[in-house]
Order: C-alpha cells, then structure tokens, then sequence
C-alpha cells in the first residue's frame, strides 16, 4: 500500500429493534456482520465496492449510506475528504428489520472519526447515528453491543446496557421479501389507546428485568405488544402463523424483528426445533424463507486502524 494512503477497518452487528415490547427503545445486537474497509489518498474520487448482502442494489456513489456516514464524520471534524475507496461486505439482509441501515450508518461514522483522528468515541457516534435515524433503537445496540434500552432526553440519548446472557440466542426467520422501513412506519396510527400504552408499558418493564434477571418465564408476555406489531403484521402475510409455531416450538418470546419482515424468537439452548418450526410455517404460506440460530453480540462497532 502506498504510505500515503490510510487504511481503517470497521465491524458492526446486525441489530434487532423495537424487541417485544420496546418499540423505538429497545434492541439488541446479533453475531451477523457488515465488514468495512476504508482507505484514503492523495487528491479527490469515490470508489466503492460491495459485496455479500444486497451488493446488486446497493448504491456505489455518494448516496451510499456508509459513504454518507464517512463524510457527515469528515464534516463534524471540518475536514474535506482525500480519494476515499470503501470496500463493503455485508452479511445483513437489506430491508429485513435486521439494522443493515444502521451497520452501514455506525461503520461509516466510525470509519470517518478514526481517519479524522478523532478514535472511537461511542457516546459520539451514537449521538450522530440517533441524530440521523431519529430513534435509538437499532443505533445503540450496533454502537454498543448487547441488549440496550435508550430513550431520547433532548438531544442527548440516555441508555443502559444489559450484558448478553450467554445461553440465550435469537433465532432469525428472513422471507424471501424486503419491506422498507418508510412503508412500515407509514401503518402506523399517530395516536394510541391508553389501554394499549399500559400494556406495552407493563411488558417493557417485565422484558427489561426478564433480561436483566435471567427470569426467562417472563420473556413470552414481555414480548407481546400493541404499538406497532399488529398494525405491520398486516403487510407481513403468515407472520401471526409463524409467531405462534415459534413459540409452540418452543420459544421463549418471539416478535417482529425491527420493522420486519423478519420475525425473531429468543431461545435457550440450540434452537433448531424453532427455527424449522418457523420456517416450516412460512412455507405454508408459499413463502421462501431462511432461518439463522445467532448468538447475541456482546461487543458493538469494533475498529482496527491499519496505517
């Protein structure tokens, strides 16, 4: 490599938000990766390249959403960027509910501060990452790994981590569809009944301490939810019917993972039996669908600075 140029390589999770009952503040982080390497020369160009997940129709100009990270990076740090080639290899499923959106927002950012000699300040790059996707859910856990509650206190993102329990893993079930994040916000009502904010409010409290407590009985009934669930299960043909063999399966919990299409249960142990249940249920439904076992990522962006 020509010593002029400067090499950073990045690492973020997948990520599953709005888990159970924690719609917009809840998420954790997966062992499913979107690897980054980005380098930087002399004088001005973009090249990217990507590979893996979605690198048919992912754009390879300035409207690439780990390009964009890169230069809001370069932009909070007053910097102009050199010729910059990123080379993108994605193991996250686009439009799935799985946080490729986010992975690729957290890796650019990551990757510019480092090149800017800024270094990996987390609170930094969460900040930026909320400031951009206007909720924490799926930022936090890719920035700080394992199982995160976040909320919104003015500009600022108030968070705790819980560390993943180490028996506990997610099983992923991914149809053969994608469903973008616009279109499955947009069912959602502007105003919910007092009712249904109890419900969700008693079941986050339940999820939290399930996973805090290890008290994994508790984890079906946390997982339920009102808010955003049965409103996008609508656009999601089989998703109630797979939900229920999961759990029938075996499951501790299952939901919508994100804003879908996939659906995610937690299990303890192999999960096997679920994961064939699952897909069993969206084959069904003459739907083409793969399942992942995933453990539970207890580290979030990870970086390594070459040169």
């Amino acid at each position: 490599m020509d010593k002029a140029v400067k090499q950073v390589r990045v690492r973020t999770p997948a990520t599953s938000a709005n888990l159970g009952a924690g719609f917009d503040c809840l998420g954790l982080a997966l062992e499913l990766y979107m690897d980054l390497t980005v380098e930087e020369g002399e004088g001005e160009g973009l090249e990217i390249a990507a590979t893996g997940e979605g690198s048919g129709s992912v754009p390879l100009d300035e409207r690439n959403a780990v390009y964009q990270g890169v230069a809001r990076a370069y932009a909070r740090a007053g910097k102009t960027p050199g010729r910059l080639r990123l080379v993108i290899d994605s193991q996250i499923p686009l439009a799935s509910g799985l946080g490729s959106s986010s992975a690729a927002l957290v890796a650019g950012l990551t990757a510019g501060a480092e090149l800017c000699g800024m270094g990996l300040d987390r609170e930094e790059i969460l900040r930026q990452g909320v400031a951009v996707e206007g909720h924490p859910d799926n930022v936090a856990p890719c920035v700080l790994g394992g199982i995160v509650i976040a909320a919104l206190d003015g500009e600022e993102v108030a968070w705790a981590r819980i560390e993943p329990p180490r028996d506990l893993a997610a099983v992923v079930a991914v149809p053969d569809f994608p469903l973008p994040t616009s279109k499955s916000r947009s069912v959602l009502p502007e105003r919910v009944e007092r009712r249904d904010a109890i419900f969700n409010a008693g079941r986050v409290g339940l999820l939290v301490a399930a996973l805090q407590q290890g008290d994994y009985s508790l984890l079906r009934t946390g997982m339920q939810d009102r808010l955003h669930q049965p409103y996008r299960t609508v656009l999601i043909p089989g998703m109630e019917a797979v939900l229920t063999a999961a759990t029938e399966a075996g499951a501790l919990g299952a939901a919508l993972s994100g804003a879908g299409p996939t659906a995610l249960a937690l299990v303890s142990g192999q999960g096997t039996e679920v994961a064939d249940a699952m897909q069993q249920a969206w084959t069904k439904e003459g739907i083409a669908v793969r399942t992942l076992v995933l453990g539970l990522a207890a580290e979030g962006v990870q970086c390594v600075k070459e040169r």
